[in-house]
Parts: structure tokens; C-alpha cells; sequence
């Protein structure tokens, strides 16, 4: 638990992402005091775990790390990790909030990030920052980015084997931490919780889950990222660098047959919009690739290419005259080779010429779509924090004032409002910052 805790602030902002982040930074910089919550165990969100970004091609993490650094020292902002938001009551014209912090099992106030207590641990889990494709310990600290680069046991996992405790120095483990409730007093929110990325077992027929070498795009991120799992570009099923590769445009977007999906939830079902960002990260990966295995095929199956921003349409051409095919096809499934080669067979109807055709690749990128993130909402008790029809945070006045929500004193930021590149995220969050302030300094007065 933070040191420097209060019990009154400016702003309460929820998520650590990019815009998040951003919002924070900018009412701490009007000298606001902000406190930031965030789920998990270190603030950067998505963004810190991506490559690079487009169309620039500047590394993600160069852009992210300065930025969470700025956020976690910033003399006006307080962060408060592994929390979440329990009940948040508007009561005469301010917010009181209650919220849960889960215990990491180590004292911040002591760890100093030695990492010696995950080398001694014996229990290997899945790593979720690396989407699961290598292990990571039980006791660990996130990611080599994290910040606070502090360690925490996954208690669920955990083999009690005390083996940390013996090698940790300045004795910050603790097995007896307790989840703990503080109530905050705020002038205004700012939801910035950001998106869930579509599922892809929820498409059953590309074979994820089932064929190890069909991955969604996040894990091909983690693949090319400067931070990745693996010394060079691996294919998962058998470690072979693969020489053929796939990309499936809008797996989860501008589909209505997910709506009977096996195990598919309400917020993933009949999603008909565009997630605007799958076609321009897919052409960014491709472009890698291309730099990466200089002597690979890259394919590219679309609907429509939608390449909305500035400098996006130079990027698609680019990439064209790079030699990635693009092929405007609808994919009907994939299925393996029968030859035990873990290759893959792709069939889908060629757009063009009305056929149906079956190709050959040996690993299948789904670049799947953007979901909402809008449970939060659930946490608003006395009043109607709205959603709009796909279940986004609503904006109540998207043209001319697109932070405002159905709660006065309560601000959107980012993808919390529906999909967004990175510079829509920060112009969402600078435009969350402005109304919030306004509305602080006509509470105050």
C-alpha cells in the first residue's frame, strides 16, 4: 500500500494504460492531486507489450517506459496497483469510492527488485505478459519493464516451499498480507480501463487452441518485440522459423456468426463494428516480418483495408511494394496438413474470382478485433454510468465533447469509449484532462 495515501484527491483515474497515463500526467501537471488505479501489478497496459507502433515504426517500448516512469514519479499522482473498484457512490457533488487491494505477498517499501527470489523458485506458470508461450515463476516481478519493478507471489500457484523467503535479503516476504479496503474521497473520475482483445477459440473453425501453430496477433507482437521470449522468431508448434505466414483480418470484428460460439459471452457476441486497428498493426507486423525473415512469404486475407489515419494509406502502399500479398478473401477455416508437418491448410473464397481455394502456410497469424472493457460500470451504484450499443462507455456528446458520460463529474479516456490507435488514445486522454479540470476548478469555486 502506498505511503503517501490519502483520502481526498482531484481526480481518481481508473486504468494505467497509455491514456490513462496521460490524463493523469496532464491534471497532475495543473497541479491537481490524482490518484491512479490500476488491476494489475504494474501501469503500461497493452501498450508496453507491443513491438513497435504504426506508421512510424518507433519501438513502443521507448515511447511507454519514459512515460510510465514520469507517471510513477510524479510528485501529484498516487498509484495504487493490484486494486480494484469495489463501489463508487456520487454523494453532494463529489465521489466516494471503495476500493480493494489485492496483497502482493511482498512489501514494496522493501523489495528492491533483486529478482534473487525468482531465480531459487521451483514452480513454473504461465507468463500472461508473453501471452503464455514461455513460464515464468511464481514469485517474479511482471515483466522486465515493470513499474514498480517490484516482485509478487502468485499465492494460487504458489508450492509455500519458502525457498524466496530464505534468499530475500531485506526479509519483504510476507505470507500473512490481507486484502485491504481503503475508502477515497474524489471531485471527479476519469474511466480509462481500456479494451478486451476478442478471443480467438471463440472462431472455432481457425483451429486456435487446437493447432499450435495458429496464434492471435498479440502473440506475434510478443514474437517480433525487442523483449520477446525467444532469441529469434519461432513458430510454437515445433520451434521451426517459419517461412509462410498467415494474417486473418477481422477475427472477431464485423461478425454476427459469433453469436452461438461455443462459450462465448455476451460482450463478445454479434460484433458488427471494426476495431479500426487490426488492418494497420497486421501491415506493421508484416513489415517486420519482412525485416525479420527477409525470405518469408507474407499473406494478408481482408474484407476491406481501412488505413483511417494520417500517413496510414502511405504505410498500406509500402508495405505492398515490400511484397506482402494481399488477398481480399473471406476465410472459411483452417484446417492441419495431414503429413504431421504442423503446416497448415487455409481455405477460403477468393473475392475476386468467386472461387473457393486452399493454400498452404505453416503458421496463422488472427488478427483479432477489439472488445469492451465495461465492467467498471458495475461499480457505479446510486447513479447510471450508460453504455452505448456495443457496450462501450456512452459519450454523451461524441463531436463536441467526447469525455462527457451519462454521470456529470465522470470523464471517458481512451478505448474505454470504443476502438482507438495510440494517437486517438492520447487526444481522447488530453481531451478527458481539460474537462476534468473544468470541472474541478467549477466545483471548487
Amino acid at each position: 500500500m502506498p505511503e503517501n495515501i490519502s483520502n481526498k484527491y482531484d481526480a481518481v483515474v481508473i486504468g494505467g494504460g497509455i491514456a490513462g497515463q496521460e490524463t493523469a500526467l496532464n491534471l497532475a501537471d495543473m497541479d491537481y492531486k490524482v490518484l491512479l488505479v490500476e488491476k494489475e501489478l504494474s501501469i503500461g497496459g497493452k501498450m508496453i507489450q507491443l513491438s513497435k507502433v504504426f506508421p512510424t515504426l518507433d519501438c513502443a517500448a521507448c515511447i511507454t517506459t519514459p512515460k510510465m516512469s514520469e507517471t510513477a514519479r510524479h510528485p501529484n499522482i498516487t498509484l495504487m496497483l493490484n486494486t480494484d473498484v469495489i463501489e463508487t457512490v456520487k454523494t453532494n457533488g463529489h465521489f466516494d469510492i471503495t476500493l480493494n487491494i489485492r496483497p502482493r505477498y511482498v512489501d514494496e517499501a522493501l523489495c528492491t527488485g533483486c529478482q534473487q527470489c525468482e531465480w531459487v523458485c521451483p514452480k513454473v506458470v504461465e507468463d500472461s505478459y508473453n501471452s503464455n508461450m514461455v513460464g515464468r515463476k511464481a514469485i517474479s516481478i511482471p515483466f522486465s519493464l515493470a513499474n514498480p519493478k517490484i516482485a509478487a507471489i502468485d499465492m494460487e500457484q504458489c508450492l509455500h516451499c519458502k525457498k524466496c523467503e530464505k534468499v530475500c535479503v531485506p526479509k519483504a516476504i510476507d505470507y500473512n498480507m490481507q486484502p485491504k479496503r481503503v475508502n477515497v474521497e474524489a471531485t471527479s473520475v476519469i474511466v480509462s480501463t481500456g479494451f478486451n482483445l476478442f478471443k480467438p477459440k471463440n472462431k472455432p473453425q481457425y483451429g486456435y487452441g487446437k493447432y499450435p501453430n495458429v496464434i492471435d496477433a498479440m502473440q506475434m507482437d510478443r514474437l517480433i518485440a525487442p523483449t520477446r521470449p525467444y532469441n529469434s522468431l519461432l513458430r510454437p508448434g515445433d520451434g521451426k522459423v517459419p517461412d509462410n505466414i498467415a494474417y486473418i483480418l477481422c477475427t472477431g470484428s464485423r461478425d454476427s456468426s459469433i453469436e452461438n460460439a461455443m462459450g462465448c459471452s455476451a460482450e463478445c457476441s454479434n460484433n458488427p463494428i471494426c476495431s479500426q486497428i487490426c488492418c494497420m498493426y497486421s501491415i506493421k507486423q508484416a513489415q517486420l516480418l519482412m525485416g525479420a525473415l527477409p525470405l518469408a512469404d507474407i499473406t494478408i486475407y481482408y474484407m476491406d483495408i481501412r488505413a483511417f489515419g494520417k500517413g496510414y494509406e502511405e504505410f498500406y502502399q509500402q508495405a505492398k511494394s515490400m511484397g506482402v500479398n494481399f488477398i481480399k478473401g473471406k476465410v472459411a477455416k483452417v484446417t492441419p496438413k495431414e503429413d504431421n508437418s504442423g503446416n497448415l491448410i487455409l481455405r477460403y473464397e477468393d473475392v475476386a474470382t468467386g472461387k473457393l481455394k486452399e493454400v498452404k502456410h505453416d503458421l496463422v497469424v488472427l488478427s483479432v478485433g477489439v472488445l469492451p472493457n465495461s465492467g467498471i460500470v458495475k461499480t457505479f451504484t446510486n447513479q447510471k454510468l450508460e453504455l452505448d450499443d456495443q457496450r462501450f462507455i456512452k459519450q454523451v456528446d461524441e463531436l463536441v465533447s467526447p469525455s462527457l458520460t451519462s454521470i456529470e463529474g465522470v470523464f471517458v479516456a481512451g478505448t474505454a469509449a470504443g476502438p482507438k490507435d495510440i494517437p486517438d488514445s492520447i487526444l481522447s486522454a488530453g481531451s478527458a484532462a481539460s474537462e476534468a479540470a473544468s470541472y474541478i476548478k467549477r466545483f471548487s469555486n
